[in-house]
């Protein structure tokens, strides 16, 4: 098993997506809290206090499934160029 599957698996049952809810953008499972809002707000240099503080509906499992979800889309999807030799 991947690293990218472990991610996987720590995200999928918390992460889902529905065509009615918020035009069908993944949301955290019971709530209509997106994924991107999430982790714009850790990118902005939000703690996942801060954002359970600002979304009551969000548990800490629901922090932890968008990191993993960040971390498994990166290692998949997201080529990383090799540093340059500086001498």
């Amino acid at each position: 098993m991947s690293r990218a599957d472990l991610h996987r698996d720590r995200f999928q049952e918390r992460i889902v997506r529905d065509s009615q809810i918020c035009g069908g953008e993944p949301v955290f499972k019971g709530t209509r809290v997106t994924l991107r809002t999430v982790l714009a707000s850790l990118a902005g240099g939000d703690s996942a206090e801060d954002v359970l503080a600002a979304f009551p509906s969000l548990k800490p499992e629901d922090v932890q499934a968008a990191i993993a979800f960040a971390a498994a889309s990166a290692e998949e999807d997201l080529p990383v160029s090799a540093v340059p030799d500086i001498r």
